[in-house]
């Protein structure tokens, strides 16, 4: 798999957290192109990564094409590959909501498309991609191996599932910084320096993740051990359910969901 010629049809950040996973575990970067409009992008990356910069035609006939621009570019960018794509190329999608049908009705039904929806963690090899397609197994292999480097990965039965991985793991490490972000105002406010808090928060919810996923305890059996009844963080609990803290992130999760439906 190591030979794999991969190409990123977009440099953001997610393509750079993909393609520097697969550095980092081993895949010569000589054989990973990139093509973006943002030169100054692509020379920053080329230094950093020692990867190529590429022409679109040239990215076409990789073995991989990454399409990784954002949703609302995606149309013009299919309509620049028609006749370009080689017929034994993975094409796998990043974008979030754009349906397999949507690429099909553009390049042709012979394509091998694979939908993966990742998140930015990524970039430190802890990510959590979530893979459809109904292509054959040589593009399956190809795409578990794509994102294996840069974490978990698992497959779902049906294509519209990928909505709510958007609306769960796609977008959801944005939630997990946003509360991080608000307790780390709070700390401040209650006088303690920006370091001091940016510590405590970090460290905190790094260790509550690490037992979340190696305790083998659910996140409400974890919560009510760390809630005795009467105690502080019991008064912080009640206070955000009063606030209505629980009902709030259900409708985030569900706006997400249905905002992944909209792009598509």
């Amino acid at each position: 798999m190591n030979t794999l010629k991969i190409a990123f049809i977009g440099a953001g950040n997610m393509a750079e957290a993909i393609f520097s996973g697969l550095i980092k575990a081993g895949h010569p970067a000589s054989h990973i192109c990139i093509v973006d409009p943002v030169e100054a992008r692509c020379q920053a990356l080329q230094e950093k990564y020692q990867l190529q910069v590429s022409t679109l035609a040239e990215a076409c006939l990789s073995d991989l094409v990454v399409f990784a621009v954002k949703p609302q570019q995606m149309a013009v960018v299919l309509q620049q590959v028609i006749g370009l794509i080689s017929a034994d190329s993975t094409l796998i999608s990043v974008a979030a909501g754009i349906q397999t049908v949507s690429f099909c009705d553009v390049l042709g039904d012979a394509i091998n498309i694979v939908r993966v929806m990742p998140n930015t963690p990524c970039l430190l090899g802890e990510g959590m991609s979530a893979l459809f397609s109904n292509a054959g197994q040589v593009h399956h292999d190809r795409a578990q191996y794509l994102m294996v480097s840069s974490g978990e990965v698992v497959w779902v039965d049906t294509e519209r599932q990928l909505h709510a991985v958007t609306a769960v793991s796609g977008s959801g490490p944005a939630y997990f910084f946003l509360l991080a972000e608000i307790i780390q105002a709070s700390a401040q406010q209650m006088g303690l320096s920006e370091e001091l808090a940016q510590q405590l928060v970090n460290q905190t919810a790094l260790g509550a993740s690490r037992m979340l996923k190696e305790s083998g305890c659910s996140a409400i059996e974890l919560r009510q051990r760390v809630t005795s009844p009467g105690g502080t963080t019991q008064a912080a609990i009640d206070i955000m359910y009063e606030e209505g803290l629980p009902a709030a992130v259900r409708k985030g999760v569900l706006a997400a969901n249905q905002r992944s439906k909209e792009l598509g």
